[in-house]
């Protein structure tokens, strides 16, 4: 009997297992799942999730690193019909509640290392109703919302999970916005589904390949790795790595043949020594998060000659939009390449009609990747989604195409190229950072009157975060040490900024009144007190 089309998230593990069950799914360590274990246990995950009444689509948060468990209940949540929304393990928990209490999340796994750290968090978030913790308990959890160990959730028997489709939710996918706090990028079954078969087909995954899952899987070139790998039936080496030379000894180890990564770990990884035995292995190494420096192309080239370059261009509103296709990358190093499969790319002018060769426009994109807007933002989603121009005549309903809000230019072949964000996102080691929510977490701390964060080019980093502050009324100077600690204690590590520059006040306005964040950027000039 034929093996049927995935056309659900968790179908893309359940046609696996029907045709090759007993292959590895999943490495963790010392532990591994075949395909056949890793659909037992997302089924019996969403068999939990009923029994304990999460009702269709509903949120389930999952905050804990990668680990076979983090597998199961992003999938397990969408098998019951639920929604699985993936949070960043390095976020604080003022910044996971946030998560948390703006989609409603209904149930929180989470580890039990990890649990200590949110009791003030979960106190203030009314929609949960129920943690799972992977782990051994504390005798007294500290949490007032019911504790359900992971192990005796996955022992609920067989349950009616809710009936879903291709066009509903299945993700809820968090990235900062220039609002300051998080966005939610909502997903569906389809855009996941079609960008799985989508950059599979160009990678020409198959079931041999060794894919390790070094980004976090809460960046969606991060799950991807996931997708892509169910539906081609390879196997996933799940990786949470301290230093960079890990990834080189985990890709040794394991026998990776396919490795996506930032151009910051490339960097990284180029400084290093590559065991031998990595290049009789590794068949294709792919950048996504920012633009691959040219020297570093190059000397990823000279360690590895045998493996295939792909260089891939994305936004999490559509998944993946472009890449260069390996036997390109030598005439056009910069360029960010063409439409991946099943995608359309256009270049268009502000008032919506196509750009000529060569002239800068808005890259946007249409398609099947294309989400399904903003959690609970009418305004940003009515910003970034927009009906497409120009559709033919006869057709009545409206399609509705991501526009990036990134500046490229077409060139005579086709081929694409990045010229500029219209934004004021930083982009630094491969995260989208918000300058807004830097700032802040900045004010929160009190030792500072005014300030303004932007990004500045950095060789490694891609850019580097730069505050420039004025001292609080009550106090004489910034207390730079102070702040930097408080920072710290307060952000993820990629969010820090890497250097403070203390003026005197008050900071530039622009004519709405608000500090002149582009103003001050032009006119950064290195401060004395160096705080990287």
């Amino acid at each position: 009997m034929p093996v049927p089309e995935s056309t659900l998230l968790p179908e893309l593990i359940f046609a696996t297992a029907a045709r090759a069950g007993a292959n590895t799914a999943l490495t963790d360590g010392k532990r591994a799942a075949s395909y056949a274990d890793l659909e037992d246990q997302v089924r019996r995950f969403a068999w939990g999730l009923v029994a304990h009444g999460v009702a269709r689509a509903e949120r389930v948060a999952i905050y804990l690193d990668k680990r076979i468990e983090t597998v199961v209940a992003s999938f397990g949540a969408t098998a019951a019909g639920a929604v699985f929304v993936p949070v960043n393990p390095l976020l604080k928990p003022e910044q996971v509640g946030f998560i948390l209490r703006d989609c409603d999340v209904r149930v929180l796994v989470t580890s039990a290392e990890r649990l200590p750290l949110l009791p003030s968090v979960l106190a203030e978030c009314p929609a949960l109703r129920t943690v799972v913790v992977v782990g051994d308990l504390p005798p007294a959890p500290p949490s007032t919302t019911p504790v359900v160990p992971w192990s005796q959730l996955l022992r609920t028997g067989p349950q009616a999970t809710h009936r879903v489709i291709d066009t509903d939710m299945a993700a809820i996918l968090y990235t900062s916005g220039s609002t300051g706090r998080p966005k939610g990028v909502v997903l569906s079954h389809r855009n996941m589904v079609a960008g799985a078969k989508s950059v599979a087909s160009y990678l020409e995954n198959v079931a041999a390949d060794t894919l390790l899952a070094a980004l976090p899987l809460s960046f969606d070139a991060g799950f991807s790795q996931l997708t892509t790998a169910f539906h081609s039936g390879a196997r996933v080496v799940l990786l949470n790595y301290l230093l960079p030379r890990d990834v080189l000894k985990a890709m040794e180890r394991e026998q990776v043949t396919g490795l996506t990564a930032v151009p910051p770990l490339y960097i990284q990884l180029t400084q290093l020594p590559w065991p031998e035995a990595i290049g009789r292995h590794l068949r294709y190494f792919a950048n996504t998060g920012g633009r691959m420096p040219r020297e570093t192309l190059a000397l990823l080239q000279q360690k590895v000659p045998q493996a295939k370059p792909f260089l891939m261009y994305g936004l999490t509103e559509a998944f993946r939009s472009t890449y260069l296709p390996p036997e390109e990358v030598a005439r056009r190093p910069d360029s960010i390449g063409k439409a991946i499969p099943n995608a359309e790319i256009l270049v268009l002018r502000p008032d919506g009609t196509p750009c000529d060769d060569d002239e800068p426009g808005e890259l946007v994109h249409r398609g099947a990747l294309v989400g399904m807007g903003y959690w609970g933002d009418a305004e940003k989603t009515a910003e970034r989604y927009k009906l497409m121009p120009g559709r033919e005549s006869g057709l009545q309903l409206p399609e509705y195409a991501v526009f990036s809000g990134d500046t490229v230019r077409r060139d005579r072949d086709g081929f694409l190229y990045f010229v500029g964000r219209r934004d004021e996102m930083i982009k630094t080691s491969g995260y989208r950072v918000s300058p807004t929510e830097v700032e802040e977490v900045l004010y929160a701390t009190r030792l500072v009157g005014e300030c303004a964060a932007f990004g500045v080019d950095h060789p490694s980093l891609g850019q580097a975060i730069h505050v420039i502050a004025t001292a609080p009324e009550a106090a004489a100077d910034v207390d730079v040490p102070a702040l930097l600690a408080q920072c710290k204690a307060r952000m993820p590590a990629y969010m820090v900024p890497a250097q403070v520059q203390v003026v005197a006040g008050p900071l530039p306005r622009n004519p709405n009144g608000k500090i002149d964040r582009k103003l001050l950027a032009t006119e950064w000039v290195a401060p004395t007190r160096e705080t990287a």
